[in-house]
């Protein structure tokens, strides 16, 4: 969806909202606890978030995440069952999808990252406070040099990414962590087409569908608004899945 159809979508929403201030959608699922799993097969299906739309106020607002999670994620899965049906991708977990998707398969890289990425940035976040472990803290200062660092690293590859993407915090094959970034719904485990692999234990999304209602042009301020909703009980199981 380009920023053309973000706009009009959001605006559609934001009279919903008017006409139903206790919910755009009166028929959304209900919200239970989930777990990413990157192994699903096709048909795949919408997970249902984690928590409530509302959630992470103010950090994130109630309608970007409605609009994020029921619009865009689902039109990725959508569009992913579509395009893997009747190839050979149909037959292959998601993670192995992304494995081996090439540049050609454009449908397929694009809805199938798009489902990963959302997949995992969901399970990411938190209305709840959490603070990274001892553990993950010495991890992190071991390849950065300390916290700081590493927030800054993170913060420039979100804030530099040039349109629309995602900025990573990754586990490199050799099992050491790195921050990337990649351009539209690209993901770490995309061997085939982005130039640093590696497995994703953070991400942060920076297309402008993720944090416009509420920040308008304002990424920095969205990116510093993320800190406050990191999951990090979530970051260290995906770093601790990782470096097995």
């Amino acid at each position: 969806m380009d920023k053309r159809e973000f706009i009009k979508l959001a605006s559609l929403a934001g009279v919903a909202a008017l006409s139903n201030p206790s919910g755009l959608l009166a028929a959304s699922p209900a919200r239970s606890s989930i777990a990413l799993d990157p192994s699903p097969k096709a048909p795949f299906t919408l997970p249902a978030l984690p928590y409530e739309f509302g959630a992470l106020e103010p950090s994130i607002d109630k309608l970007t995440m409605e609009i994020h999670h029921d619009k865009h994620h689902g039109a990725y899965v959508k569009n992913l069952n579509d395009a893997v049906n009747g190839t050979t991708f149909a037959s292959l977990p998601l993670d192995q999808i992304l494995n081996k998707v090439t540049e050609k398969d454009k449908a397929i890289r694009n809805n199938g990252g798009g489902h990963y990425n959302h997949s995992l940035f969901w399970t990411l976040l938190s209305g709840q406070k959490s603070a990274p472990s001892d553990k993950l803290k010495t991890a992190v200062n071991s390849a950065f040099g300390s916290w700081e660092a590493f927030q800054t690293k993170f913060n420039d590859a979100a804030k530099t990414q040039f349109g629309s993407g995602w900025a990573w915090l990754i586990v490199t094959p050799e099992k050491k962590l790195s921050v990337i970034s990649t351009p539209n719904q690209d993901n770490p485990l995309m061997h085939q087409i982005v130039k640093e692999r590696g497995t994703p234990v953070l991400g942060l999304d920076v297309w402008e569908h993720a944090y416009y209602l509420k920040y308008q042009n304002r990424r920095p301020e969205y990116i510093a608004a993320f800190w406050n909703v990191v999951n990090w009980n979530e970051v260290e199981k995906q770093y601790d899945l990782a470096i097995k």
